[in-house]
């Protein structure tokens, strides 16, 4: 049996322990439940190097950092975090090893949206949820423009199924705009994680609304309207219980009557607009695809107090024309961006058809912020009709001058 130490100057007398204690040969000391009942007992414990099984520590521990987020998020000091000690309470969520995968955003794309066409049947999900979620924020932490890059140009494929994409798209979108607006690492990461459910009510929908010829019907309508609270009750399934969590899910379309948590308000502002910017940006039979300077001003025009703020910090975050998008030059170039520039306005861009329409072979980056490169209008995904070879891409964009972090 493999043991892990127990934090013992963290224990606090009078309060049950979550974990059975052994002494590190495998003697058992206290059993789960009971409580230290003096400092001397304490003492004692001590001397028998107090251990719990591997499993149970990895779970206890993980149920410490979830405390100490939620201790953060609702502005605790660290000197008061410091005082809580060990939590008495081990979720079962904390027992949840994160399933690892590999690959890049394709594969994360795939993983989720089975996940999420399987709904409430879906088998051992928050394993799974917790590798993509791992796996999504290792990837933007190591290439931003890469990864903007990537699931943009997935979102124009709405034949690998739009709900998974947008669910990544967003969550990614949201955990960058968490950071140019300060917020701590923890809001950014429970971004994501509602981000990656907050449709799962309604995941085959959504694919079917995005490919349907006509407008919504009532009955699908209907469906929109109570996707929020239905994805909650599925995550509750799960065995998600963190109401911060479950709030901001609930209330991701807006929260007209103010029955959401307060200390979610800003969290849920972030992902409401993440959530329409992307769907604006996403082409439908029923409508073209918006422009991301489109989308960008329907996100900040008319904007007022704190939604402007995250409307410019979300912009500033992906650029006017994110890594993935389509643009025309005043040369006549079609192009398309491949890494955000120094200024919002101002990517580095690839030529992919010449001024007379024919598909450009030798990819050769131009920044946009020199007079002959002048953007000179955005396109759409949908009027574009050569696919880019990424790989040639990635080549382009590695020979590229550094840029400050962004």
């Amino acid at each position: 049996m493999k043991y892990l130490p127990i934090p013992i100057a963290m224990l606090q007398i009078g309060q049950p322990l979550p974990v059975t204690v052994w002494s590190n040969s495998g003697q058992l000391l206290l059993k789960k439940g009971n409580p230290i009942l003096s400092e001397q007992h304490r003492d004692r414990l001590a001397e028998f190097n107090a251990s719990t099984t591997y499993d149970e520590g990895i779970a206890w521990q993980r149920a410490y950092e979830r405390m100490v987020h939620t201790a953060l998020r609702d502005g605790m000091s660290v000197d008061q975090i410091a005082k809580l000690g060990m939590p008495t309470e081990i979720k079962e969520a904390d027992y949840v090893v994160a399933k690892a995968i590999s690959g890049g955003w394709p594969d994360l794309q795939e993983v989720l949206r089975g996940i999420l066409y399987q709904g409430g049947l879906a088998i051992n999900p928050l394993s799974r949820l917790a590798g993509i979620e791992k796996k999504a924020l290792g990837l933007l932490r190591d290439d931003v423009d890469d990864s903007l890059f990537c699931m943009f140009q997935m979102l124009a494929d709405s034949q690998i199924g739009y709900s998974a994409t947008h669910a990544l798209l967003c969550g990614s979108i949201c955990h960058l705009t968490a950071k140019k607006l300060g917020m701590s690492d923890a809001h950014a990461q429970l971004l994501m994680s509602a981000a990656l459910t907050m449709n799962i009510g309604m995941a085959r929908d959504q694919d079917s609304l995005a490919l349907q010829n006509n407008p919504p019907t009532d009955w699908q309508r209907e469906l929109i309207r109570n996707h929020p609270q239905i994805s909650v009750d599925i995550l509750k399934g799960f065995g998600v219980d963190d109401e911060t969590h479950l709030d901001i899910v609930r209330w991701h379309h807006g929260d007209p009557d103010n029955q959401g948590l307060e200390r979610t308000v800003a969290s849920r502002r972030v992902l409401t607009m993440a959530d329409v910017f992307v769907a604006k940006m996403a082409a439908r039979k029923t409508r073209a695809a918006l422009s991301p300077v489109g989308a960008v001003k329907d996100m900040v025009l008319g904007a007022e107090g704190d939604n402007l703020g995250v409307g410019s910090a979300m912009a500033q975050a992906v650029g006017f024309y994110p890594p993935g998008t389509y643009l025309r030059l005043e040369n006549g170039l079609t192009a398309v961006s491949i890494r955000r520039g120094a200024r919002a306005n101002t990517p580095w861009v690839v030529p992919i058809i010449d001024k007379e329409g024919m598909p450009v072979l030798r990819y050769q980056a131009l920044d946009t912020a020199k007079p002959e490169n002048q953007i000179a209008a955005p396109l759409s995904c949908d009027s574009i009709k050569v696919s880019v070879n990424l790989e040639k891409i990635r080549r382009v964009r590695e020979r590229l001058p550094a840029l400050e972090a962004k």
